[in-house]
């Protein structure tokens, strides 16, 4: 997708299509963005899906935050989750690691109520784990804050991805 103007031309069932899983299984933010066609070029489009997800209620965000995969033992990856895990590796964990991953994710979970959420591109299985080690011993707001963040780099990530 190289130019805007494509973009807003598509209808609405390819552009939520494309741009349903920028937040991770949430097309309601890639309808309202929809709505709000035409665009001036893709910045205004990345700027309008973060406002959305920015301005929507704390259950919404937690929505957001809790459709997305454990790390490295979820089965059932989009394809975005499944390549951006593979480009960490994490599909390719020693038992050890493994174990470490289930652990902390169950850990985790309990916790915060949400899955652990981190941007990959870029980081290796240890970074991950060493992320995830400190991050755990957060408290509530400052992790729900760090999991919005992380997921809004996700979500800028995917949309570079669209758009090359």
């Amino acid at each position: 997708m190289n130019s805007v103007d494509k973009v807003n031309k598509l209808s609405k069932s390819d552009f939520i299509s494309i741009f349903g899983n920028v937040f991770e299984k949430t097309e309601w933010i890639a309808e309202k963005a929809y709505n709000s066609k035409p665009y001036k070029n893709f910045e205004e489009l990345f700027l309008k899906m973060m406002k959305i997800f920015e301005n929507s209620e704390k259950e919404s965000h937690l929505e957001i935050l809790n459709a997305h995969p454990d790390l490295a033992i979820e089965k059932k990856l989009t394809k975005d989750s499944r390549n951006e895990q593979e480009n960490a590796n994490l599909n390719e964990c020693s038992e050890e690691e493994f174990k470490e991953f289930k652990k902390l994710n169950e850990e985790y979970k309990k916790k915060f109520r949400f899955p652990f959420i981190i941007t990959v591109k870029g980081k290796n299985k240890e970074e991950i784990l060493n992320s995830f080690r400190q991050r755990i011993t957060n408290n509530i707001n400052l992790e729900f804050e760090e999991a919005k963040e992380q997921v809004k780099k996700i979500a800028n990530l995917r949309l570079n991805e669209i758009i090359k």
